[in-house]
């Protein structure tokens, strides 16, 4: 089989194209994967350490304010369209794969005009506008949610799969989870809330950590929190002007990056966090209640409408960004953590949208297609 995936940008795209890319070898080992994506997102770390080659091409996400900067975009991405056609026509592929964002305009519209079969996945329970666009020239349109299905309009294949993603439940025994939260710098006496804000930490999330600190509003729980490297050192020097030292703070354990995510995600209690497509995927896998504080200001809203999956079957606490504060968050940790049902009926009602095998699930589906 020979493929093109079409990812860029941010890991939320990049990732589950990876994933697919990983799926279809490990069936065809004699397949042949190439990506294509920018010169500016992550795609230019990501796919060449997945081991596979990377093909760029002019493509932007378009505002629809009229102005000479928008103009430019609108020009390189039209000569972004050609240079798709020409990287497909040269590769000849037997399916392109988008996995949504911006590339997937020009790259998908390309393969559909040289009538190759196309194949989009889409991580967002509120789906992008890329998608939406290419509903109708697209062969078949994969959703991590089944939200999505009545956001997307005359599409002519929609099926649900869920979004692949690397952190699995995971059942260990007494000792193995007191090892890694022993090894975590945590105490086994104490509820453990996660708390990150991505791969580049959460500014608004960070200032609400810092006030539960330097008011040790933490009493009933402790705190492994993942700031992000670019945060790192300014936390550091905020909790030093009030005379704390970020290596020893009670009931908290502060570092740039956790390197051991599955494993500390698994045996935490609480998880808060932003809500893009794979971190909702991730809790809901693992059955872990949340408190998710959707970033706002991204495409379509998206991130509100992924934690509204998780809200409305009472798995997850919403606080909306400009709504949290050190007080705020705190007492909604306690809410679930001092109350054991509550926190076990959170637990469960997570789980009810988990999805299993869902590589399978896609790779099922690019068959399909193929065999038309």
């Amino acid at each position: 089989m020979k493929v093109i995936v079409a990812a860029a940008g941010t890991g939320g795209h990049i990732n589950p194209g990876i994933a697919i890319a990983n799926k279809i070898k490990q069936e065809e080992k004699d397949s042949k994967i190439i990506f294509i994506g920018t010169t500016r997102g992550m795609e230019n770390d990501l796919v060449p350490r997945a081991g596979y080659e990377l093909k760029t091409i002019n493509a932007y996400g378009l505002s629809k304010k009229i102005s000479i900067e928008n103009i430019k975009k609108m020009y390189k991405t039209f000569k972004g369209y050609g240079e798709a056609k020409k990287i497909i026509k040269e590769f000849k592929p037997d399916i392109v794969i988008g996995t949504g964002g911006y590339i997937c305009g020009s790259t998908i519209l390309a393969a559909h005009n040289l009538g190759i079969p196309t194949l989009l996945h889409e991580s967002n329970a509120f789906p992008g506008r890329a998608v939406k666009m290419l509903a109708k020239k697209t062969n078949t349109i994969l959703v991590s949610f089944n939200d999505a299905i009545e956001r997307i309009k005359k599409a002519k294949n929609i099926v649900y799969t869920g979004t692949p993603v690397k952190i699995k439940k995971k059942e260990y025994s007494i000792n193995q989870k007191m090892d890694i939260i022993k090894n975590a710098g945590l105490s086994e006496t104490k509820p453990i809330i996660l708390i990150f804000g991505g791969s580049q930490g959460a500014q608004k999330i960070n200032e609400a950590v810092i006030g539960i600190l330097i008011n040790k509003l933490n009493k009933n729980y402790q705190i492994i929190w993942a700031t992000g490297p670019k945060q790192y050192d300014i936390i550091k020097e905020k909790l030093e002007d009030k005379n704390i030292n970020i290596n020893n703070i009670h009931n908290a354990k502060i570092v740039p990056y956790i390197y051991n995510m599955e494993e500390i995600m698994n045996v935490s209690n609480v998880i808060v966090a932003r809500s893009g497509a794979m971190t909702i995927t991730e809790i809901s896998n693992l059955g872990k209640p949340s408190i998710l504080i959707p970033l706002p200001n991204v495409s379509g809203n998206h991130q509100l409408y992924n934690a509204q999956v998780l809200e409305k079957i009472g798995a997850a606490k919403i606080i909306l960004n400009n709504d949290l504060q050190d007080g705020i968050l705190n007492k909604s940790i306690e809410d679930i953590v001092l109350n054991k049902c509550k926190e076990q009926e959170m637990s469960e009602n997570a789980l009810k949208v988990s999805t299993k095998d869902v590589e399978d699930k896609i790779y099922t589906e690019i068959k399909k297609l193929l065999s038309y």
